[in-house]
């Protein structure tokens, strides 16, 4: 990538700091009282200091704090105020007047409209960086672990070689232009205006293909795009899965209705791609922003694709569950089964489990495996991905996290028993695991825990609560699995601390 350096009269390079963090300010923590004089569209000039969780440039102004989106660590901008409150105010980028040591040129022409890539500006190494700062002073703010205790235990990022074209899912809305053409992209940011773009750097790409083929067949036979406001029209969403290591493909529509008219001509078109496995559609007359309607129903080909995530074989359908970057899960997963150490004699519980993902994986190395998920479609999933790969040992069960392992552990406690586990792995969605199902592990007690997060914040708090009640943190590593992104997941080792 071109790096987008100023240059002063002298031709030499602007370098503005040698650093960079994640500020530990959040909006109403300002540094002063706010200047009476400013407000809403004054231009400022504002030094970059600092970055906030979500990427956001953060500067000061006569003492006041701004957060800037779009401004990266070293840039120097002129800005336009926004929003302004008490002890802090939001500004939008005007101009860059310096640009930062670390601003490179971005690969996707659409990346500051487009909601998906924050920090795609931003040197690939130095948004490393970002998250590895991120992820500790989360664990340092929330978590209360200090400082040198997490110089022991956390380990370098994890990041990729090549940090684009690594998601193996997309689902493009699809609307109209000011002019009644069919577009499809995905929405800018915080808003459902469609971003006209075919080609996004994250995906793989065969979807401009696929894409392509779908909006001349819609025109071609006057397919019309669904509408938001009025609820009217056919095609909502196209959906593209890519099996990285087989090479298969799958596309859904997501449709607001029971069928889709020339359907034979679509899939005649999309057959003819290499690779192309499975077409399906799905209904969703829903009024919401819920993607994925209850009916899928296959048009051509299989119902499912295959991938692998190391040795292991998963099928995966329309709405399975897959994490969408399956060199980064290897990692992850790997790393998972590192922090285990397990030896064949252990009983595993996979708390949040999914379509078994992370359960055949530790399967492989434990005497037995439960799974636990809420999703009944996904349960169905990983029983089917255990026999494809004559797994024998993984249990799985429906059900929330939080009652199914209480349940098991009261139901064991009445008939005399003491509840067994030596492992326990949480993998929980954002808002991280449930107070009870913490307390239940707790009572448990196993000897290890893993915990794999996509949200340092919530990891933050849950290690907090596990480590007051007997665990010591052993390992944690965090892996780039949303590269250009602020988001990315972490791995931790928990062992019972001795008394």
């Amino acid at each position: 990538m071109r790096r987008a350096h100023n240059r002063d009269a002298g031709g030499r390079s602007s370098v503005l700091t040698d650093t960079l963090g994640v500020c530990d300010a959040e909006p109403g923590s300002g540094f002063g009282e706010q200047n009476t004089m400013l407000k809403k569209n004054d231009e400022i000039i504002l030094k970059i200091e600092d970055m906030g969780a979500d990427g956001e440039g953060i500067g000061k102004y006569q003492g006041m704090t701004f957060f800037v989106k779009d401004a990266l660590m070293g840039d120097v901008v002129r800005a336009g105020v926004t929003k302004l409150k008490k002890t802090y105010g939001y500004a939008r980028v005007l101009e860059i007047l310096e640009a930062s040591p670390y601003r490179v040129e971005p690969v996707c022409a659409f990346h500051r409209q487009c909601g998906g890539c924050q920090i795609q500006a931003l040197s690939y190494e130095k948004q490393l960086d970002f998250k590895q700062k991120k992820v500790e002073n989360n664990l340092r703010r929330i978590g209360g672990f200090p400082e040198e205790l997490l110089q022991q235990v956390m380990e370098p990022i994890a990041g990729m070689e090549n940090p684009f074209h690594y998601r193996n899912k997309a689902q493009f809305p699809v609307g109209t232009d000011k002019d009644g053409h069919v577009i499809t992209g995905f929405y800018a940011g915080r808003t459902h205006q469609i971003i006209p773009n075919r080609d996004c750097a994250l995906g793989v790409p065969v979807n401009r293909e696929i894409l392509d083929r779908v909006i001349g067949f819609m025109e071609k036979y006057h397919i019309s795009a669904y509408d938001e406001k009025t609820g009217k029209g056919l095609v909502r969403h196209i959906l593209t899965r890519y099996g990285f290591a087989t090479g298969e493909i799958m596309v859904c529509l997501i449709l607001n209705g029971d069928s889709l008219p020339h359907q034979e001509e679509l899939t005649e078109a999309l057959g003819q791609l290499d690779g192309m496995t499975s077409i399906s559609i799905n209904c969703n007359r829903e009024r919401s922003n819920v993607i994925l309607g209850k009916q899928t129903k296959t048009i051509w080909g299989q119902p499912c694709i295959t991938d692998y995530i190391g040795n292991v074989k998963y099928q995966i359908s329309p709405v399975s569950f897959y994490q969408v970057n399956p060199a980064q899960t290897e990692v992850m997963y790997g790393l998972a089964l590192e922090y285990a150490n397990l030896h064949g004699t252990e009983t595993v519980w996979d708390l949040y489990c999914g379509i078994g993902t992370i359960s055949l994986f530790l399967a492989q190395q434990a005497k037995q495996v439960y799974g636990v998920e809420i999703i009944p479609q996904a349960i169905e999933d990983a029983r089917r991905n255990a026999r494809l790969n004559q797994i024998g040992n993984a249990e799985f069960f429906v059900g929330k996290a939080e009652e199914v392992l209480p349940e098991f552990y009261e139901k064991e406690k009445a008939q005399g028993r003491k509840p067994r586990a030596d492992v326990i792995v949480v993998d929980p969605p954002r808002k991280g695991c449930d107070a009870k199902l913490l307390d239940t592990i707790l009572k448990m007690a196993p000897p290890k825990v893993v915990y794999v997060s996509c949200d340092s914040a919530t990891l933050a708090r849950d290690l907090k609560i596990l480590c007051a009640g007997g665990y010591r943190l052993e390992r944690v590593r965090a892996v780039d699995n949303f590269c250009q992104t602020v988001h990315t997941e972490c791995v931790v080792g928990l062992s019972r601390a001795e008394t």
